[in-house]
């Protein structure tokens, strides 16, 4: 079978400190309830600096400058151990800092609903000229323009609700609402959505840049991002992809948005293959931006144990799923995992219809993947919050799984573990650490041939919306390409011209005969 292929990724955080505390649910939702708490006096003094966060392992990790399997070699917990001098641009992506993101929330805007300071702009502006990216992209610089006054600024915040923009803790810009009644174009949400879109820019302009892509080639893109995207009379209408791959240049491109919590951008990742699949495109891109509402949302936890904000960056990724070229790893879209309406919720069952099931359809053992990738999301977050390290309790419930099958036996699960699992590396931005982490790692592995397979495993809470109390999730296996790509069935043009002169001569013959 013809299996696509996973030919290009990126992954790229924005450090986000003053959007903590100005855009963070946490933050915001403390500030409504308890105005005076100890939690908000005390926020300010357990922010990082863009350097902290850069020479951060794990945040190192995730944009390729060091390997899953560094995090185990190191001393935890990671933020009490820093690396030094780590480069802010990685094998991936990029750490961007929080004053060239507002830039480019500017160059994302299309409505002109964004403002920004005609001093900030100058500044902002010579720092993305001088970026590896944006310095060939004048026309994207050029959607700066000049800038506004600092005093009309402050007049849209302070009077007409829009949605302060700060940058070292000062008042740089601020975002308009964009209707005098419709939450869905208020400030807050269009603030929201605006982060999302550029954040997800950001991953495809590295996607391109990374892995040498020629833009005109990508034909569909398919935005996973947790965010809503509409108005009044229809919420989450969309479309997200579009206006990401408007911006990125993508113009021989259409696309739509993909939901389903943090399990989203597997379930995307399996419609990009199946597309590839059925033919109906030959490139298509999976992207998602991440989310200023889950900046800081352990942030109590955090500052209760006398611990920095760790969640003080926003997330984004893209993977481009192109057709088997014969090298790249393919995704083998006849072993699905999926989670359905009458699996149950119980862990054991959700593991066994995302992880059991499908390595049944192929034959193989819960060893026989090497890799699995699932919830990574970093430890040095969840722990203090009394979340526990939930790569490591995924990896127990297939070890447990794998005794059942008996693939291995009870005392080989740490071992297990160990070989098959991974720390946990990602950002806690809901759909950031589900799965798609690794697909970086396991396309450079399998092209190295260190490794034959992974399993990407995406998990989400569908009752979060308050419409179901389904859980959800869904798996798919990537693989080492054996180097073969199959040929079309059917006839080749030389042998549809056989096969029309071979009609001729019967037909002449039939017409002497008679």
């Amino acid at each position: 079978m013809n299996y696509p292929v996973v030919k290009g990724t990126s992954y790229i955080l924005v450090h986000a400190e003053d959007m903590v505390i100005e855009n963070g649910t946490t933050q915001t939702t403390e500030r409504v309830i308890n105005p005076d708490s100890e939690y908000l006096k005390k926020l300010p003094n357990h922010l990082r600096s863009f350097d902290e966060a850069v020479n951060y392992l794990p945040n190192q990790v995730y944009i390729g400058n060091h390997k899953p399997e560094d995090l185990r070699n190191h001393p935890q917990p990671w933020y009490q151990n820093p690396l030094e001098g780590a480069d802010r641009f990685g094998k991936f992506g990029e750490i961007m800092p929080e004053d060239e993101f507002i830039g480019l929330i500017k160059i994302a805007d299309v409505f002109d609903l964004v403002k920004l300071s005609a001093e900030f702009t100058e500044e902002v502006k010579a720092k993305l000229e001088a970026h590896p990216i944006f310095k060939d992209r004048e026309d994207l610089i050029a959607r700066l323009k000049t800038g506004d006054d600092l005093s009309d600024i402050e007049k849209l915040v302070e009077e007409e609700g829009a949605e302060p923009l700060k940058a070292g803790g000062k008042l740089v810009g601020c975002v308009k609402k964009a209707h005098a009644v419709d939450e869905n174009l208020s400030a807050h949400v269009l603030l929201e959505n605006l982060v999302s879109k550029a954040s997800a820019i950001l991953a495809g302009l590295n996607l391109v840049a990374k892995n040498h892509i020629n833009p005109d080639d990508v034909e569909y893109v398919i935005e996973c991002s947790e965010e809503a995207c509409g108005d009044m009379n229809q919420r989450g209408g969309g479309n997200f992809a579009k206006s990401i791959a408007e911006l990125v240049g993508f113009k021989n491109a259409t696309g739509s948005d993909t939901r389903g919590f943090c399990a989203a951008p597997t379930h995307a990742l399996i419609v990009a293959a199946s597309l590839v699949k059925s033919g109906a495109f030959k490139n298509v891109v999976v992207i998602a931006g991440g989310s200023t509402a889950k900046l800081g949302m352990n942030g109590k936890n955090h500052v209760e144990k006398d611990m920095p904000i760790l969640e003080d960056v926003i997330g984004g990724f893209a993977v481009l799923v192109s057709e088997n070229d014969g090298v790249n790893p393919i995704l083998r879209t006849d072993l699905i995992g999926r989670h359905t309406v009458g699996t149950g919720s119980s862990p054991q069952a959700v593991m066994t219809s995302l992880v059991t099931a499908p390595l049944e359809k192929g034959n193989l053992k819960i060893t026989d993947i090497d890799k699995y990738s699932v919830e990574m999301q970093n430890p040095d977050v969840t722990k203090p919050a009394g979340a526990g390290d939930v790569p490591s309790a995924n990896y127990k419930m297939i070890g447990a799984l794998g005794v059942m099958r008996k693939d291995l036996e009870r005392a080989q699960i740490n071992d297990f573990i160990k070989e098959h699992g991974m720390e946990g590396w990602a950002p806690t931005q809901g759909h950031i650490p589900s799965g798609v982490p690794y697909l970086g790692f396991a396309r450079e592995e399998m092209l190295e041939g260190k490794i034959n397979r992974a399993m990407i495993v995406g998990k989400g809470s569908l009752f979060l919306g308050r419409m179901t109390n389904l859980f959800d999730g869904v798996s798919i296996v990537m693989e080492r390409n054996p180097g073969k790509v199959e040929e079309e069935k059917g006839v080749s043009e030389e042998e549809v011209r056989k096969l029309v002169a071979e009609a001729m001569r019967d037909f002449a013959s039939h017409l002497l005969q008679d």
